[in-house]
Parts: structure tokens; C-alpha cells; sequence
């Protein structure tokens, strides 16, 4: 048997967790750009490719796609092989998933300055970009899913049923919410127009995070928090009750974006419902991940790693809570279009999705490179501790601008006009603004901490691979 059939492919593991980083600061980096446009309007005047509109898209595209997607693929590829004793399948197919998907990433960098969009939330792409997208999509299902097939183990693993759901509901979502008719190399339209086209793009976006953003997550902490905590899942029952559950209740939730719209009632209402049953399954999976530490608790003075994995499903908890509170009619009656919603959405994508990556990306890089840690132990608490105090002083900050901006645009005189201008709730959301700056300023310095640790781990190492085990045990 040759060398390559006796050990894992970490080649493709190694190169996702590192450009892992090097996306996260990018996207966090943009996006500190643009908060400090909120505060100074004339930052970037005059340059249309660096103005608001363009670098949005940009930031949303970079943390999401290119920092979130590149964790996915580096912990999928590990946990897959791992799990299953089986060296990836179709290894040159895995090496194109890696290049493809930078592609991707470098062409929505030049495309979206450039003011190239569809201007569909989270599926901004134009369509030779989604064509790409699809290819490399339809290669990593085919090493993904070949893995599985070649495995050793005759026991899938809860985390590959998540990986594997991730993969498949990306791609449906991906294909009927791209479908457009081109009418230049660069510009196309949609084939649904008025609300249809509303409903599709909400029954994405909200898979995108329910799917892409949630189910893949849940995939690392399902392996890599036993892993670092030393002990087995709290309920392998409650983990098969928690995938079904939540892949069931997310395909529902869109409409829920769409309230007090053209959309009807019915629909909206359905929205709601399904958003507020999703809390039991979602709060099952945080439950499980963090009880998985039972008996283990004292590791978490210690183990910087756990701190960010527990911490990560803590905000998963209250951004899954938050979630479907803010999709009750009522209460979205408030929130909508306020920057409570942002609040909102980097709790999870800074909290949740960010936390748990950057948990994972350090587990993975001592043993990309032969060793047992990073280099500075010391370097990872730190960044703990600042990308924590960072997330919290912007949501913070996001949840009271959005309250104070919801009250203010519906109040009302006694004669029935408005009693504020826009002009002055802007005015009051200004403080919170810098705040919003300072947290996003802090992430953003715990990314170039990381990054410098990563350096320092694996200069002068030389790449390793692990063998794979002649008798594979139950768990890797």
C-alpha cells in the first residue's frame, strides 16, 4: 500500500484553516471600515468602488463566504476523514474545491467594488461567478460524500450528518435562488419578479444562515468540542432528535423577513410559527454541546480553546432565542430595519460562527504542522478575551441604537405627525455608532493576534500528515 492510502489529506485541511485566517481579517476588516463610514459619510468621498453601497456586500461576502466558508471546508475535510478512517476521496477533486473556492472569493473582491451585483442579499454574485460556485459545490459533495461511502466505521458520526445536510441544502438553495437569464457576461435577471422573487430570496437568505451558517457550525461543535473537552457528547439521542428537528423547522422560518410586506398574511404567519418552534431544537443542540462539559468544568480556567467553543454556543443560545422573539409581528413591529437587527445578526456571526471557527482553526493548526499547541497559549487567551469584550460591546451597542431608533420612528404627536425626523434619530444612534467602531476594532485585533500566532506556530515546520489507523475504533 502506498504512503498516500496509509495517511489523512491534510494538505487541503492545512491551506482552508490558514487562508481562514487571512479571509477573517479581511472581512473584518472591511467591515470596521464601513462601520467608521457611518460615522464619517465622506470617508472614502469621491471613490465610487470604496463608497458604502460597494464594500457592504463586500464585508457580508468576506466574513461569511470567504472567513466562514474557508472554516467549513478545513474542519468538514478533518472531521470527515477522521470520523470515517478514511483518507479523502478524489483528492485532486478536493485540491480544486480549495482553489475554486478562492477563486470565487477573489472574483467577488474585484466584482463588487466594481458595483457588479445581482443586489440579492447574500447571493450578490453574478452569474458566471454562481456557475463557479456550483462546480466547486458539486466537487466537495462528491469528496465529501465519497469519504463517507469509503469509510472504515460502519457508525456515521453526528457532526458528517450535519456537515453532509450543510452541503446538500447549500446546494438546493444555491441553484433555485440563482436561476437568472443572462443577458451580458456580467449582468443577468431573475426569472421570479415581485414577491416570488422576495419569497425565493428569503427562503434562501435564511437557510443560508439556517444551513451554511447554523448546521455546518453545529458540525464542528458536535467533533471538536468532545475532542478538547476529553469527553463524550452530553445525548447522542438528543444530538439525532436535534438534527432532524432542526433541519425540518429552518426550511419554514424565511418569511419571517418579510412581514409587514406585499407578502401574505399567511405566509408571514407561517414564518413566525416555524421561527418560534425552531427555539427547542436550537437550544437542544447549544444544551448538548455545553453539558458535554460535564465533569469537565475546570478545564475552562485553563483551556483557552473551550473558552472560545462554550462561549461561541452561549451566544449561538441567545442569538436562537433572540431570533424567533424578533419574528413575532409584534415585536418585529419595533425591530425591523433598525440597527437591532444588526445586533442581531453579529451576535451570531461574530459570537457563534466567528467563536467556534476561530476555536476549531486553533485546534487544527498545531496538528497540521506536528505539534501538540499553538505557540503562545498566552496570545490565544488574549484573544479570547478581547474578541469577547469586542462582541459584546457592539451588540450592545446595536441593541440599544435599534430600540431607541424603533421607538423613535413611530411615535407620534397628538395630531398624528411624527414626533422625531429621521435626521434626529440618526443623531441618537451616534454614540452608539463608536461604540459599534471600538467592538469592531477589538475583533479585529484579535484576528491579527491570531494571525501572528499562526505564524509564529508553524514557521520552520515541517507539514505532517497522520497516518490512519490499521482498526479503526468507534470515534476518531
Amino acid at each position: 500500500m502506498s504512503t498516500a492510502a496509509e495517511t489523512y489529506n491534510y494538505q487541503v485541511v492545512r491551506q482552508f484553516a490558514i487562508v481562514t485566517v487571512i479571509w477573517g481579517i479581511v472581512g473584518m476588516l472591511v467591515g470596521v471600515i464601513i462601520a467608521t463610514q457611518l460615522i464619517f459619510p465622506d470617508l472614502t468621498h469621491g471613490i465610487a468602488w470604496l463608497s458604502y453601497g460597494r464594500l457592504r456586500p463586500l464585508h457580508t461576502n468576506a466574513v461569511i463566504f470567504a472567513f466562514g466558508g474557508s472554516a467549513l471546508f478545513a474542519t468538514s475535510y478533518y472531521v470527515v476523514q477522521r470520523t470515517c478512517q478514511a483518507r479523502l476521496f478524489a483528492g485532486p477533486l478536493a485540491a480544486f474545491t480549495f482553489w475554486g473556492w478562492q477563486a470565487v472569493i477573489v472574483l467577488a473582491a474585484v466584482t463588487l467594488p466594481l458595483g457588479i451585483t445581482t443586489s440579492h442579499e447574500y447571493a450578490e454574485l453574478e452569474w458566471p461567478i454562481d456557475v463557479l460556485i456550483t462546480l466547486v459545490w458539486v466537487a466537495y459533495a462528491v469528496v465529501f460524500f465519497g469519504t463517507i461511502a469509503k469509510r472504515k466505521t460502519p457508525h456515521i458520526y453526528v457532526a458528517n450528518w450535519f456537515f453532509g445536510a450543510f452541503i446538500l441544502t447549500v446546494a438546493l438553495l444555491h441553484v433555485v435562488n440563482s436561476a437568472q437569464i443572462p443577458v451580458t457576461w456580467w449582468k443577468s435577471y431573475y426569472v421570479y419578479a415581485g414577491v416570488q422573487d422576495a419569497m425565493v430570496q428569503w427562503w434562501y437568505g435564511h437557510n443560508a444562515v439556517g444551513f451554511f451558517l447554523t448546521a455546518g457550525f453545529l458540525g464542528m461543535m458536535y467533533y471538536f468540542v468532545p475532542k478538547q473537552a476529553g469527553r463524550p457528547i452530553y445525548s447522542y439521542r438528543l444530538s439525532v432528535v436535534h438534527f432532524w428537528a432542526l433541519i425540518f423547522t429552518y426550511m419554514w422560518a424565511g418569511p419571517h423577513h418579510l412581514h409587514y410586506t406585499a407578502l401574505p398574511d399567511w405566509a408571514q404567519s407561517i414564518g413566525m410559527i416555524f421561527s418560534l418552534i425552531l427555539l427547542a431544537p436550537s437550544w437542544g443542540g447549544m444544551i448538548n454541546g455545553i453539558m458535554t462539559l460535564s465533569g469537565a468544568w475546570h478545564k475552562l480556567r485553563t483551556d483557552p480553546l473551550l473558552k472560545f467553543m462554550i462561549v461561541s454556543l452561549s451566544f449561538y443560545g441567545m442569538s436562537t432565542f433572540e431570533g424567533p422573539m424578533m419574528s413575532i409581528k409584534t415585536v418585529n413591529a419595533l425591530s425591523h430595519y433598525t440597527d437591532w437587527t444588526i445586533g442581531h445578526v453579529h451576535s451570531g456571526a461574530l459570537g457563534w460562527v466567528g467563536m467556534i471557527s476561530i476555536g476549531c482553526i486553533y485546534y487544527l493548526i498545531p496538528r497540521m504542522f506536528g505539534r501538540t499547541e499553538m505557540h503562545s497559549v498566552g496570545l490565544v487567551t488574549l484573544h479570547f478575551w478581547v474578541a469577547t469584550i469586542g462582541i459584546v460591546l457592539y451588540i450592545a451597542a446595536m441593541w440599544i441604537a435599534g430600540v431607541t431608533q424603533g421607538l423613535m420612528w413611530r411615535a407620534v404627536n397628538p395630531d398624528g405627525t411624527l414626533t422625531y425626523t429621521f435626521v434626529e434619530s440618526t443623531r441618537a444612534s451616534m454614540p452608539f455608532y463608536w461604540i459599534r467602531l471600538g467592538g469592531g476594532l477589538l475583533y479585529l485585533s484579535g484576528m491579527l493576534i491570531m494571525a501572528y500566532n499562526v505564524w509564529k506556530t508553524i514557521a520552520g515546520r515541517k507539514a505532517t500528515d497522520a497516518p490512519i489507523p490499521a482498526y479503526a475504533p468507534a470515534h476518531a
